[in-house]
């Protein structure tokens, strides 16, 4: 299974449910990633917990006005289909209120910070 396609779609899913949290398997790549979103506003919190199955990350979905943050994903790239952008291909997402998250050189990115750091990369996920 795609856990990163699980992330994106536990978040969306739990804000449309109306839940404080979801938890999802704990990898180095969610975590990378949880950080970018926290940083962008789209979640309210991440924190690895320890379970007896293995680790989890406990998300908090975040809203605004009472609806949520997070009302659509899309998977650009997926085990079947790799996707790269150059720095010039990276574009705005709905017109600036998305947010594009790359796998870069220089780390997991958002579509504004890998132009800034003029790097490109493997476009995983957009989020608006």
């Amino acid at each position: 299974m795609d856990k990163l396609a699980n992330l994106i779609i536990s978040l969306k899913n739990g804000g449309n449910a109306g839940k404080a949290s979801v938890m999802v398997p704990a990898t180095k790549l969610s975590a990378e990633v949880a950080k970018v979103l926290f940083k962008a506003g789209y979640i309210a919190s991440y924190a690895k917990k320890s379970r007896e199955k293995g680790d989890v990350l406990e998300l908090g979905v975040s809203y605004v006005d009472g609806k949520p943050r997070i009302s659509d994903v899309k998977r650009v790239s997926k085990s079947s289909c790799r996707v790269y952008f150059g720095v010039q291909d990276i574009k705005l997402v709905k017109n600036g209120r998305g947010l594009l998250v790359l796998s870069t050189p220089k780390g997991i990115l958002t579509g504004d910070e890998a132009r800034t750091e003029h790097v490109g990369g493997e476009a995983l996920f957009q989020i608006w």
